[in-house]
């Protein structure tokens, strides 16, 4: 379903860093945010997760279909999201970080869900290995598959692909943007690497805040 974003803004200490923002991302589609390091790349993503706090704020609308993403806590708003490390559960095997995100039901039916996802990765065999076991695009495509298993309602990248060595971003990205459309999430991507922004993506580029912010922001939230 599409993502609306309506007049959102970001403030820290009550001064904008980013906005208002009005964006319509469709089924399967991008909004690609670009911009310098400090510029509030991030901070824009933590507002649309509902994980922003005091002194950084946000206020506008995110909407999908009727429902008010903006009205509801973190967990209810189903945002799936993707950082530049996995994040993986260190002591969990890989079907086990699986598991973690599969919806509430009987074991029997969320194994086979599991197990059918890394299946379709290619995973099968990885299926009993810890993250530290795995090689870094094996531990990105399980990190994939863990938060599409939570059935999100739309993605949120954090430069996903920024730790991977040039072969494997490329991969990276190819198998993100295909699963996008398989699903039909929309996505929102902040990356400082235009060759990250897959083609026919909407590019939302944030100006340089300026030294004049001052250190109250390079001491906040990352951007």
């Amino acid at each position: 379903m599409t993502l609306r974003l309506v007049d959102v803004t970001v403030t820290l200490h009550g001064r904008v860093l980013v906005g208002p923002v009005n964006a319509v991302v469709a089924p399967g589609e991008v909004l690609a945010v670009t911009g310098p390091s400090g510029c509030g790349k991030s901070s824009l993503l933590q507002a649309l997760a509902g994980l922003a706090t005091p002194p950084l704020q946000a206020s506008g609308g995110l909407w999908q279909g009727d429902l008010a993403l903006h009205t509801l806590p973190v967990e209810a708003r189903r945002l799936g999201l993707m950082f530049q490390d996995d994040l993986l559960f260190p002591h969990m095997t890989a079907l086990d970080n699986l598991l973690f995100a599969v919806p509430a039901g009987r074991r029997a039916e969320r194994v086979a869900r599991a197990e059918a996802a890394l299946a379709e990765a290619g995973l099968s065999a990885h299926a009993g290995k810890r993250p530290h076991q795995l090689s870094g695009g094996q531990r990105q495509r399980v990190a994939l598959l863990r938060t599409l298993l939570a059935a999100p309602r739309a993605l949120l990248l954090d430069e996903p692909f920024s730790r991977l060595d040039v072969p494997l971003r490329a991969a990276m990205r190819a198998l993100v943007w295909q699963t996008l459309a398989r699903h039909g999430l929309p996505a929102v991507l902040v990356t400082h690497d235009p060759a990250d922004i897959p083609p026919g993506a909407q590019v939302l580029a944030l100006p340089d805040l300026g030294p004049d912010l001052g250190p109250d922001f390079h001491g906040g939230p990352d951007a």
